[in-house]
C-alpha cells in the first residue's frame, strides 16, 4: 500500500467558511479529517500533500446534532476538524484543490 493513499485518507476536505477564511490571515488552514486521525498523521499528510512546513496542529470534534427533516428525526454525524498552523512564508490555496 502506497503512503500517498494513506495521506489522502487522513485529509477529507478543506473547510471554507467565513471563520476559516479569516484564520488564513494568521497562517492557519482548516481541514475536515478522518475521525481516527492523530495530530502527527495530520501533520505528515499536510506536509506531504501540499509541500509546506507545519508548525502546529489543533483538533476539535463537533458532535452530531439531532435535526428534524420533513417531520422525520435524524442525527448528523460527528465531524473532526484540524486547524493547521503553517510556518512563515508557506501558504496553501484551498480553492484550487489537489
Amino acid at each position: 500500500m502506497s503512503t500517498d493513499v494513506r495521506h489522502y485518507d487522513v485529509i477529507v476536505s478543506p473547510v471554507i467558511t467565513e471563520k476559516a477564511t479569516a484564520q488564513s490571515e494568521h497562517n492557519q488552514v482548516v481541514f475536515r479529517v478522518a475521525p481516527d486521525a492523530t495530530k502527527p498523521q495530520i501533520k505528515a499528510a499536510v506536509e506531504k500533500l501540499f509541500n509546506v512546513k507545519v508548525t502546529g496542529v489543533n483538533t476539535l470534534v463537533r458532535k452530531g446534532k439531532t435535526k428534524r427533516f420533513k417531520g422525520i428525526l435524524g442525527t448528523q454525524s460527528d465531524v473532526k476538524r484540524a486547524i493547521v498552523t503553517l510556518a512563515e512564508g508557506h501558504t496553501i490555496d484551498v480553492t484550487t484543490g489537489l
